[in-house]
C-alpha cells in the first residue's frame, strides 16, 4: 500500500517530489496507530469493562479470579500487537527500514505481554486451584514459580534474538558453554523446584501442615511452600522463612499425622515423694472403698492377694511376707479407671499410667493418653483438668507430690530455730534428780 500511495501523491501532487516516500509512510503509520487506537478503546473501554462487570457478578471463585488478574486485558494487549505486525506487513514496503523497525517492535511487545499473560495465567491457575482438596497437597506454587523462571529464560533468549537478529537456535547452542554459571546463579531456584517435586511426590508437607523445625526456629503453620522458601507462621504470629532445599536435606517434624488421627497425646509426669510410699492399712481400704472407680479394681485385687497368701500360708505378721496393696499401686489403678471414664479421652488409642525410673526427685508417675480433639485450647484444657484432679486426689492415698524446698521452707526453718524451745533435760541429768 505504501508503494501504491507514494505513486498516487506523485500523480496528483507532482511538487511533493522526493518527498512523496516520506510522506505515504507517515500516512500508512498514522493509519496503523489510528487502527490500533480505536481498537484499544473498543478492547480497553468497552469489552474488558464488561467482561469484569460479568465476572464480578457470577457466584464461582473462578469466573471472579478470572477476570480479577489481569489476564484478558494482557491478552488483548497481545492482540493489539499482532494486528499491528500484520497491518505494517500489508501496509509497509517489504524491506523497508520502517517495516523492520516496526515488526521488531511489534515482536517484543507481543513477547513481553505474552510473558505477562502467561504470569496472569498461572496466578489465576493458582488461586483456583487452592479451592481443591486435591491441588492443596502439591506445592503448586513453587511449580508455577519454576514455570515461570523458565518461561521468562525463554523469553529473554527470543528477545535477545530479535535484537540481534540472529536465530534463538544459535543463543540456545551456546547456552552449553554458560552451564556453570547457569547453575551457580539459579541455584537455590533450581534446588527448590526439585525440593518440592520431592515434597509433593513423597506427600511430605503441604500448606495448612503444623511444621517443627528447631534449626530455624519455625514451629507452626505452614502457609506457603515457592520455589526457594517455605513460610511458616509460628504460633507467636511471627513469620519464619525456610529454605525449600532444606527441608529434604534436614530433618523436620510434620503434625500432620496428629490432626488427621483426631486425637493429641497427653505424656506429662508428675513427681512423688518416695517416703510417702506405704502399704494399705484396713481405715485406707474402707476410705477408699467409697470410690466408685475404685471398688471394682479393690473386689478383685484383694481376692487374688488373699488367694495367694492362704495358699503358701504366709506369715502377715512381717510386712516382708506376702502381697500386700501399696497406695502407689492402687493410685496407678485408680487413675486408669478415671482416664477410662473420661468423656475427653480416646479410648480406642494408646491409655496407661506408668512409673518411670525412680531419682533424686522422687517417683516420676507418667500419664499416657489421647484427647478426642487435636485443637490446642480444648487440649490444653483437658490435659490440665485431668493433672488438677490427679493432684487434688494424691492426699487420699496417702501420696505427697515431690517438691524441691524453696525460699519460703528456709525461712519458716530459721523462724523455727529461733524461737525459744523448752530444755529437754539430758538422761545423766534424770539420774541426778
Amino acid at each position: 500500500m505504501q508503494e501504491h500511495l507514494a505513486q498516487w501523491l506523485l500523480e496528483y501532487y507532482p511538487p511533493l517530489g522526493r518527498f512523496a516516500d516520506a510522506v505515504a509512510i507517515l500516512v500508512v503509520l498514522f493509519l496503523i496507530f489510528a487502527i490500533s487506537a480505536v481498537i484499544h478503546i473498543v478492547l480497553h473501554r468497552g469489552l474488558l469493562p464488561s467482561l469484569e462487570r460479568i465476572g464480578g457478578s457470577h457466584q464461582h471463585n473462578w469466573q471472579k479470579l478470572m477476570t480479577g488478574k489481569g489476564l484478558f486485558g494482557r491478552a488483548a494487549l497481545v492482540a493489539q500487537g499482532i494486528i499491528v505486525h500484520i497491518q505494517a506487513g500489508l501496509w509497509l514496503a517489504d524491506g523497508s527500514f520502517t517495516l523492520q523497525l516496526l515488526h521488531t517492535i511489534s515482536e517484543l511487545w507481543i513477547i513481553f505481554f505474552a510473558l505477562m499473560s502467561l504470569y496472569s495465567l498461572l496466578d489465576t491457575a493458582l488461586d483456583v486451584l487452592r479451592f481443591s482438596i486435591t491441588a492443596r497437597t502439591l506445592p503448586l506454587r513453587g511449580i508455577f514459580q519454576g514455570v515461570k523462571l523458565a518461561a521468562s529464560i525463554l523469553a529473554g533468549l527470543l528477545i535477545v534474538s530479535i535484537l540481534i537478529g540472529q536465530s534463538p537456535l544459535i543463543l540456545l547452542s551456546g547456552l552449553g558453554a554458560m552451564t556453570a554459571v547457569l547453575m551457580l546463579v539459579f541455584k537455590d531456584p533450581i534446588l527448590g523446584l526439585v525440593a518440592g517435586i520431592q515434597l509433593s511426590a513423597n506427600s511430605m508437607l503441604s500448606v495448612g501442615d503444623w511444621l517443627e523445625m528447631p534449626k530455624y526456629g519455625a514451629d507452626g503453620d505452614v502457609i506457603d511452600i515457592g520455589l526457594t522458601t517455605v513460610k511458616v507462621r509460628n504460633w507467636d504470629n511471627t513469620i519464619t522463612t525456610i529454605p525449600t532445599y532444606a527441608l529434604i536435606s534436614d530433618s523436620f517434624k510434620n503434625w500432620r499425622g496428629m490432626s488427621d488421627s483426631g486425637g493429641r497425646r497427653i505424656k506429662r509426669s508428675l513427681n512423688l515423694d518416695a517416703t510417702s510410699v506405704q502399704f494399705l492399712e484396713e481405715e485406707d481400704l474402707k476410705r477408699l472403698y467409697r470410690g466408685r472407680l475404685l471398688a471394682p479394681y479393690l473386689d478383685e485385687k484383694i481376692e487374688e492377694i488373699k488367694q495367694y497368701n492362704s495358699t503358701r500360708s504366709t506369715d502377715l505378721s512381717s510386712l516382708v511376707n506376702g502381697r500386700r496393696l501399696t497406695n502407689l499401686g492402687t493410685l496407678r489403678a485408680y487413675l486408669v479407671a478415671y482416664l477410662r471414664d473420661h468423656p475427653r479421652i480416646r479410648q480406642d488409642m494408646t491409655l496407661m499410667v506408668r512409673q518411670l525410673q525412680p531419682g533424686p526427685e522422687g517417683v516420676p508417675i507418667e500419664i499416657y493418653a489421647f484427647t478426642n480433639t487435636v485443637k490446642w485450647l480444648e487440649y490444653e484444657a483437658i490435659q490440665s483438668d485431668v493433672f488438677d484432679h490427679v493432684l487434688a486426689i494424691l492426699p487420699e492415698f496417702g501420696l505427697r507430690i515431690h517438691q524441691t524446698p524453696n525460699g519460703y521452707d528456709m525461712r519458716s526453718l530459721v523462724r523455727f530455730d529461733r524461737e525459744p524451745q523448752h530444755h529437754i533435760p539430758e538422761p545423766r541429768e534424770v539420774a541426778n534428780l
